[in-house]
């Protein structure tokens, strides 16, 4: 879920791509003489579908085989600022049909009643993950149609600390430093966080060691009122990630981030990776096929499973399109040209390789993609990224007292200070 670390970078990007059209085509923003990229503007097609560029190849192959089915044109277009720009179109009724996006943006769809919950009978929800559909849950109504799951997971260089699988975190921990010391490697682990902190990859540390973000409410949703992170159990969490940092193991290091981690591992100078699927390619590329061992993170000694956030990309049915019967039938069709197929999910699957959401597609695809199935089964028992608004309130805050903690900081300083700030937020959102 690179796009979470990213999104200083993403805001400040142009408000839409170039426009990629399905059949019949599909029109992007207008650009004025100044070269400024207006916001977008759906396309004229009878279905029109708004994506992320990487997913945008993958989602017009899908879209053309419903549109021929069914006799209609399809448009996909590439967006980059999806949500945000998704939010304005579809209030001013511009916007699409479709919207492919994170699960974790469905709060934030919901309260500005941007997307309406979507029609999945009984036998096709039983065709996803229950993770997915999890995911996908909000206010106990199905608000999308989940096609990939992801998580964390622990890379390690084979050649540095073996091919065994490790039992505990710690465990891979020592390995790693044990290499480290001996001068083989720079890093025992690389897990992401830079100066601002990173609380996505600190997730499964934080799980581990006892601290939670959220409580829950009686029927399972999650209050935001409950906010863990200055609690005595995120304080104790706090504490144990401080362990692995410049007051302890200096383990832990603001030096690492999204921009070296995978890199630094890949090119053999640290023994294991905290990383998601998207390092795949750089990992093999760097230390070949069969130079890395990949499992589900595990917990430190004595302590709790390590938990890391499962993301799920959906598709979701804009409340103001202006076809939203045909995105209905689209996104729930369980027969030639519909999304709820196996063959759509395929599609999907060969052309971005994430691990998929339909349970038939994911054990066909398992036997020739080892690594995709790990990842799939760290998702299995990872916690959906909250998708309530005030985890937006979040990211921030708790970064900043990760990378002081990790820097020498007091973890209950830190943390308490994160609450307060994080609270503030909320009740001003």
């Amino acid at each position: 879920m690179r796009r979470i670390t990213k999104a200083v970078a993403a805001a400040a990007a142009v408000a839409m791509l170039a426009a990629a059209c399905g059949s019949g085509g599909g029109s992007g923003g207008s650009t004025s003489t100044d070269g400024a990229t207006s916001a977008p503007v759906r396309g004229n097609e009878d279905l029109v579908i708004w994506t992320d560029d990487t997913k945008l190849q993958s989602v017009k192959d899908v879209a053309d085989a419903f549109g021929a089915a069914n006799g209609i044109t399809v448009g996909v277009q590439a967006i980059v600022n999806t949500r945000a720009d998704f939010i304005t179109a579809n209030q001013a009724g511009n916007g699409p049909d479709v919207l492919v996006g994170a699960h974790d943006w469905i709060g934030q769809l919901v309260a500005n009643g941007a997307i309406d919950p979507v029609q999945l009978g009984t036998d096709t929800v039983a065709m996803y993950s229950g993770k997915s559909i999890e995911a996908v849950t909000y206010n106990n109504q199905i608000y999308g149609v989940p096609y990939s799951v992801e998580a964390l997971a622990l890379f390690c260089n084979k050649s540095v600390v073996g091919t065994t699988e490790f039992a505990t975190l710690d465990d891979a921990i020592a390995a790693g430093q044990q290499a480290k010391d001996a001068g083989t490697v720079q890093s025992a682990l690389n897990v992401p966080q830079g100066t601002a902190g990173d609380p996505y990859h600190m997730q499964p540390l934080y799980t581990s060691a006892g601290g939670y973000l959220f409580g829950k409410n009686s029927d399972g949703s999650l209050n935001p009122d409950d906010l863990g992170v200055g609690t005595q159990a995120g304080i104790d969490a706090a504490k144990k990630i401080a362990t692995l940092g410049d007051a302890g193991s200096k383990v832990l290091s603001t030096s690492i981030s999204n921009d070296n981690a995978i890199s630094l591992f890949a090119s053999g100078k640290a023994a294991c990776l905290i990383s998601g699927p998207w390092a795949l390619g750089d990992v093999r590329n760097g230390l070949g096929n069969d130079g890395y061992s990949l499992q589900p993170i595990p917990g430190f000694a004595g302590m709790d499973p390590a938990q890391p956030f499962a993301g799920v990309n959906a598709f979701y049915v804009a409340s103001n399109g202006k076809n939203k019967s045909y995105a209905q039938a689209f996104v729930t069709g369980t027969t030639t040209g519909g999304l709820s197929t196996v063959e759509a999910m395929t599609t999907l699957f060969d052309a971005n390789n994430l691990p998929p959401a339909m349970t038939q597609v994911r054990d066909a695809v398992a036997p020739a993609n080892p690594d995709v199935e790990i990842f799939a089964t760290a998702a299995d028992s990872a916690a959906p990224m909250p998708s309530i608004p005030a985890m937006d309130q979040v990211w921030t805050p708790l970064g900043v007292a990760y990378a002081n903690i990790i820097t020498g900081a007091d973890p209950a300083t830190e943390m308490t200070k994160a609450a307060d700030t994080i609270k503030a937020a909320i009740a001003k959102s």
